[in-house]
């Protein structure tokens, strides 16, 4: 049987358009160097996918590195991930549409460094998708920098004396994913050869043909030659691969289950009405307070950052401001961030309150700001826009550090003196949200303590202690004081 040309592989583009608009002689080439195997293996690819019939029902995920411009070449579905995250875009697509034919095509730095987690994670769920492993033992797009799978001794751009004990052993990948439980298909092979090349195309038809019955998860490594960064010409490049690599990486079967079609989950929908159908729609709705919305302080959307330390009850502060603003009837978004400066630097959450849609959850230049630590308020002090307002804690705060606006309303609230005072040091962030609604007006003081009140449903006995905190956060302000006054 002859090879397929292109144009008896629909699953090639005619035209690449990427290289002068489809045009010429360049309109049929790939930007792939001389030798590197990936333009091979993403014919078998497409060889398969045709001659399966899968063409109309494919989805192939591109990862970041050379092969970052597949979908320029295979006329299926595409989609592009995130570096490493190919796999959990696949099943994504998986899940939402379970009769498609996800492969997610990798290389080593994309899959077994950045990725690691993520192709765990996919293995073992064991969801049919189709994992293809190109390893050339090297970062081939960003430079030659040593990757998971680069050889002991081998030179790169990083170890530029060879890879050594200090640089940790290669990974193999095909022999770590068969380890695992869930996938019923492991193989590493290779294209030096035309017996490699066979194997390679056999095994990426095989792991699309489980996934098409509903068997399981099917994984091929393939090792593949990289001339530019190993400085041999393509022959040698093989020959190496041959002789070294697979020295490393033994070549062959890894794992081969026999396994019942078992994947037949129901279709999701996406219709509204169906989904809403067989949700619990018969809570009461929450009680609404506010008139109208706070265009005082933005037209359609007001941006919030509340920062502190861990501990401090920024993160529950702002949730519980997101709770009250959808509890209004507005669009409200929570996006927090936990650095590692958690304990004793600041990590903060950023809040969104809109009109009608929160087109952009982060807030980099927020309206309002509530900092429970120094560190937070010279951070985050600057970066409040003209007209905005900032609470801070005046307990923990001495001064207001430099290059904060003159044009920003500054109110020191003692949140730490009065929560101890009220015996609970937990409730700051309770007298900080009573001061941030005095200060600003966003909602009103019912929207907010209606949302305390629930979340302390379960203990019912800390809303009083809650509703005092609230009040003396608001009378803070309104009084003008930043330490406790004399009672």
């Amino acid at each position: 049987m002859s090879t397929p040309t292109i144009k008896e592989t629909p699953a090639f583009y005619d035209h690449f358009d990427r290289h002068a608009h489809g045009k010429g002689l360049k309109g049929a080439t790939t930007h792939y160097c001389p030798g590197c195997g990936h333009g091979l293996i993403q014919k078998f690819l497409a060889e398969s996918i045709s001659e399966l019939g899968l063409q109309d029902r494919t989805v192939l995920v591109s990862p970041v590195g050379c092969a970052v411009f597949m979908y320029y070449y295979l006329d299926t579905g595409n989609t592009q991930a995130a570096h490493g995250r190919a796999p959990a875009v696949g099943l994504g697509h998986k899940m939402a549409n379970p009769d498609s034919i996800v492969i997610s095509y990798q290389g080593d730095g994309d899959l077994a460094s950045i990725g690691m987690a993520e192709i765990m994670h996919a293995a073992q769920l064991g969801i049919p998708i189709s994992v293809i492993f190109v390893n050339n033992a090297i970062y081939g797009m960003t430079g030659g920098q040593m990757a998971p799978t680069t050889l002991t001794g081998q030179v790169s751009s990083t170890t530029p004396f060879g890879r050594g004990r200090m640089e940790g052993t290669p990974l193999r990948m095909a022999e770590i994913i068969a380890q695992l439980d869930a996938p019923i298909y492991v193989e590493r092979t290779a294209i030096f050869n035309q017996k490699g090349r066979k194997a390679t195309k056999r095994a990426i038809k095989k792991i699309l043909q489980l996934q098409e019955e509903g068997r399981g998860f099917g994984f091929v490594e393939v090792l593949s030659e990289c001339p530019t960064h190993l400085k041999m010409s393509p022959l040698d490049a093989e020959k190496w691969v041959e002789e070294e690599m697979t020295k490393v990486f033994p070549l062959g079967k890894i794992k081969d289950e026999t396994v019942e079609p078992w994947f037949a989950p129901k279709k999701p929908s996406f219709d509204a009405e169906e989904v809403l159908g067989v949700l619990d729609t018969t809570a009461e709705a929450a009680e609404r307070f506010c008139q109208t919305f706070p265009t005082h302080l933005d037209p359609d959307d007001v941006s919030l950052k509340l920062a502190g330390a861990g501990g401090d009850g920024a993160q529950t502060a702002a949730l519980l401001l997101t709770q009250s603003a959808i509890n209004e009837g507005f669009d409200a978004t929570h996006i927090p961030s936990y650095g590692p400066e958690s304990r004793g630097g600041t990590s903060y959450a950023d809040v969104h309150v809109a009109r009608e849609e929160v087109l952009s959850p982060g807030s980099p230049h927020p309206h309002i700001l509530a900092a429970f630590n120094a560190p937070s308020l010279a951070k985050f002090g600057p970066t409040v826009r003209d007209g905005g307002t900032i609470i801070y804690d005046s307990s923990v705060i001495a001064d207001v550090p430099p290059g904060i606006s003159d044009r920003v309303t500054v109110f020191g609230v003692p949140c730490t003196e009065i929560a101890i005072s009220l015996g609970r040091p937990v409730v700051k962030n309770v007298v900080a949200l009573g001061a941030l609604q005095e200060a600003s007006n966003l909602l009103t003081a019912d929207s907010i303590l209606g949302a305390v009140r629930k979340a302390l449903a379960s203990k019912c006995a800390m809303i009083p202690m809650n509703e005092e905190a609230f009040e003396w956060g608001a009378r803070a302000v309104r009084e003008g004081f930043s330490h406790l006054p004399e009672v």
